[in-house]
């Protein structure tokens, strides 16, 4: 302004103030306008990059699936979901926690932008049909919960397609191998779960009465970071609690980082598999998925994805025999203990009938 009052008479220069004010109001004015129609421009395009993809999904009818897949639909995303058995037009469509397989599979098929595929992971054909022209595929499958004594006792060939192996490892496999075939699918986000503890007692644990599911998922875990496929394995905490408090919880841990087993919700991990497809940095990583306290974490998992690098620790070759070795002695102390629990129960009815016949006599 000092400079533009010396070529304007004394009696002329409240109306050159005046002019300059509004001349950089304008200019302000422009200038904002300008950047909030780029800043709409740049959101369109990232919020677009998703949806302009074809993602192809297994595990459709189990619990994290079925949340994959409704999100999927909502933002537009075409849904090719591999199934194994027909639709039937006969159930009433539901995605409540109590529907049926076939109800969960009638309401998806209904929903816009999604396809079912009829099929199963544990084979090859089924794995490349789905992934033909598809972009991306979220591998949300799992093994169905086998009778204890199954397990137990290894009464379950592992070539069956129903075991841990066919289901966590195999299946994997197929899916790599569909990748690469398809020519376009650049990404696999698989959801695992913490394994590199073959001794910690929950793995023990649900490797002894869950067919070596733990053990067969670090194993597939390993095929993709081998494959040259572009990964994202996901390490949830426990899936199941849909009441827990969400409030700036979300927490991530990358390089397949040890975080602190929490309840997580199976809509919020199918929104952080959703979430990876738009993070390039995210390839070729291993997140840990927990929450932490409320307020002490974030509200949203695009802050925590922002900062995610890629593996860079050797992470060991493979634990089966470790783990293998772990649940062994884990079925022989068990077996131990239910030995001592029998034979004290044999003495106490033996003692019983004992005094029964006493008093009688």
């Amino acid at each position: 302004f000092s400079c533009l009052l010396w070529h304007y008479p004394v009696n002329k220069q409240p109306q050159c103030i005046m002019k300059s004010i509004r001349s950089c109001a304008n200019f302000w004015t422009a200038a904002t306008t300008t950047i909030s129609i780029i800043t709409i421009i740049f959101s369109s395009s990232t919020s677009s990059t998703t949806s302009a993809m074809k993602v192809a999904v297994t595990g459709t009818t189990g619990r994290l699936g079925r949340q994959a897949i409704q999100l999927l639909s909502s933002k537009g995303v075409e849904t090719k979901c591999l199934l194994r058995h027909p639709i039937d037009d006969s159930v009433a469509p539901s995605v409540d926690k109590d529907a049926t397989s076939s109800q969960v599979a009638s309401y998806l098929a209904n929903l816009p932008g999604v396809n079912m595929v009829e099929g199963d992971a544990t084979d090859a054909s089924s794995c490349k049909k789905l992934l033909s022209g598809c972009d991306a595929c979220l591998a949300l499958h799992g093994p169905v919960r086998p009778p204890p004594l199954q397990s137990l006792f290894c009464l379950l060939p592992e070539s069956d397609p129903k075991h841990s192996k066919s289901v966590n490892y195999i299946a994997v496999q197929n899916l790599i191998d569909a990748a690469k075939d398809s020519k376009t699918c650049k990404r696999i986000v698989r959801v695992t779960g913490k394994g590199e503890a073959p001794t910690q007692i929950f793995t023990v644990l649900i490797n002894m009465l869950g067919n070596m599911a733990k053990a067969w998922n670090y194993e597939g875990e390993q095929l993709l970071r081998t494959s040259g496929v572009d990964y994202t394995i996901v390490r949830p905490g426990v899936m199941g609690k849909d009441d827990i408090p969400m409030d700036k919880v979300f927490a991530l841990a990358d390089n397949g980082q040890d975080l602190p087993v929490t309840p997580v919700t199976h809509s919020q991990i199918a929104g952080l598999c959703f979430d990876c497809l738009d993070y390039e940095n995210a390839a070729r990583s291993t997140l840990t998925a927990m929450n932490v306290g409320v307020g002490t974490g974030e509200d949203s998992y695009a802050p925590l994805l922002a900062k995610v690098n890629a593996d860079t620790r050797d992470f060991p070759t493979t634990l089966l025999s470790e783990h293998k070795k772990a649940a062994r002695n884990g079925a022989a102390i068990l077996a131990a203990v239910m030995a001592v629990l029998l034979s004290g129960s044999v003495a106490i009815v033996k003692s019983m009938v004992g005094f029964v016949l006493g008093v009688v006599s």
